[in-house]
C-alpha cells in the first residue's frame, strides 16, 4: 500500500482516484469529454476501482450526481467495496444539501466535501448562512466535512469562517473566480495553491495536481509532494482508455517519488 495518513480519522492513502475521466469531465474539450464519458461503462469504472485496490490506493472521490457513476458507486458498496469513499457533493439534483448528504450518508460515504464550483458561488455572494448549513448538516450525519474551490481566495475565505474538517484546493483557478471565467489553466496558479495549502492549518485534499492532463505526471507528483503538508492527500483521475495500466503506473511512479523525497516516512503522521 501508499503510505497513508490519519485524514480526519480516516486511514488514507497519500493519493486517492478521482472520477472526472468516469463522468466525460476532461477539462479540455468535448470530444474528449465524450471519448471519456463512452469508455467509461460501470464495469470499467468497477475494474478501475479494483485494480486501485489491488495497486495500494485505499480512497476514492465520485460526485453524487452524474448518474452511471453514483449508481456505480452505490452498487460497488452495497457490493462490499473496500475503498473508503470521499463524496463530492452538488444539490443540482436534490431538493437541497440536506437531501443530498443524506443520500451520500446512506449510500456509504466516509467523508464528504461540498463541489467547487458550489463553493466559488458561494465565496462570492459572501452566503456564510448558507454554507454553514450545509456543513453543520454534515457533520451531523457523522462525516467529516470539507469544501472545494477553484481558487486560494475560496479557501481563505473558508478557514476565516472556521467550518470544515478540511480543504479539497485546486491546483489551477480554472472555476469561475476569475475575469475569463471557465476552464482556465495557467502554470502560475499552481504556486498560490500550494501557498494555500501550506497556510491552512487543516489537511487539504489537492487536486488536478496535472492540470488535468497538462502536465507531466512525475513532475506533478514532485511538485504536489515537495509543497503539501505531512497529513494532506491528493485525488488524481486517471482514465483507462489512454493506457490500460495507468492505475498500476502512477502507484509505482508515486512510490517512487516518494522514496526519493522521504515522504514515506510520515506513514503513521496525523493529519
Amino acid at each position: 500500500m501508499l503510505p497513508t495518513v490519519d485524514f480526519c480519522g480516516l486511514e488514507l492513502t497519500r493519493m486517492v482516484i478521482g472520477a472526472n475521466p468516469f463522468g466525460g469531465y476532461s477539462h479540455q474539450n468535448p470530444r474528449r469529454d465524450a471519448e471519456m464519458r463512452d469508455w467509461n461503462t460501470p464495469d470499467r469504472i468497477r475494474e478501475t476501482w479494483a485494480r486501485a485496490e489491488a495497486a495500494g490506493i485505499n480512497g476514492f472521490v465520485t460526485n453524487n450526481e452524474t448518474p452511471h457513476v453514483i449508481d456505480t458507486t452505490a452498487a460497488y458498496l452495497a457490493d462490499g467495496g473496500q475503498l473508503t469513499w470521499i463524496a463530492q457533493v452538488n444539490n443540482n439534483r436534490e431538493p437541497d444539501f440536506v437531501a443530498a448528504l443524506n443520500r451520500v450518508k446512506e449510500i456509504g460515504a466516509s467523508a464528504a466535501f461540498l463541489h467547487g464550483g458550489v463553493m466559488d458561488s458561494y465565496y462570492q455572494r459572501r452566503d456564510e448562512d448558507g454554507l454553514r448549513r450545509a456543513i453543520e448538516h454534515g457533520k451531523s450525519l457523522g462525516l467529516p466535512m470539507g469544501t472545494a474551490g477553484h481558487t486560494p481566495a475560496v479557501h481563505y475565505w473558508i478557514d476565516s469562517l472556521n467550518l470544515v474538517d478540511f480543504h479539497v484546493v485546486c491546483f489551477f483557478n480554472c472555476g469561475s473566480v476569475h475575469a475569463g471565467r471557465g476552464d482556465r489553466f495557467y502554470l502560475g496558479d499552481v504556486f498560490e495553491a500550494v501557498k494555500c495549502i501550506q497556510a491552512l492549518d487543516k489537511p487539504c485534499i489537492g487536486y488536478k495536481i496535472m492540470g488535468s492532463g497538462r502536465l507531466c505526471p512525475r513532475m506533478a507528483f514532485e511538485y504536489a509532494f515537495s509543497n503539501i503538508k505531512p497529513g494532506d492527500i491528493v485525488n488524481v483521475g486517471m482514465h483507462r482508455g489512454d493506457r490500460d495500466d495507468m492505475v498500476e503506473a502512477n502507484v509505482a511512479m508515486l512510490s517512487e517519488v516518494l522514496d526519493e523525497l522521504g515522504v514515506a516516512e510520515y506513514a503513521t503522521t496525523p493529519a
